[in-house]
């Protein structure tokens, strides 16, 4: 059974930092891509980033710059470094483990972290 959990979520202020994790289980985690959607009230699901099985790095152009995505295969889990967080970047954020690019709703989700970026 495929479990990506999320963590790190939370209500902060802008201009600060958050630190995501997800812990994969079930999968070959090595193997995957990995990335980070958000998704905010009324508006479609985004890339946030997406760290390929080789380390290939894409970012979404709201987050570039302010926004690191890392991965650790020794320990499943795929991290998102968020700074200098403005009140745009609230959303629930997910996880997701796929094959193959970026786009669309393809691979495995999560159930979503909340981050709540107040003014």
């Amino acid at each position: 059974q495929v479990q990506l959990v999320e963590s790190g979520g939370g209500l902060v202020q802008a201009g600060d930092s958050l630190r995501l994790s997800c812990a994969a289980s079930g999968i070959i985690f090595s193997v995957n891509n990995m990335a980070w959607y958000r998704q905010a009230p009324g508006k479609e699901r985004e890339l946030v980033a997406g760290i390929t099985s080789i380390f290939n790095l894409v970012y979404g152009d709201s987050v570039r710059g302010r926004f690191t995505i890392s991965r650790d295969n020794a320990k499943n889990t795929v991290y998102l470094q968020m700074d200098t967080l403005k009140p745009e970047d609230t959303a629930v954020y997910y996880c997701n483990a796929r094959f193959g690019s970026f786009v669309g709703r393809s691979g495995f989700w999560g159930q979503g972290t909340q981050v709540t970026v107040s003014s």
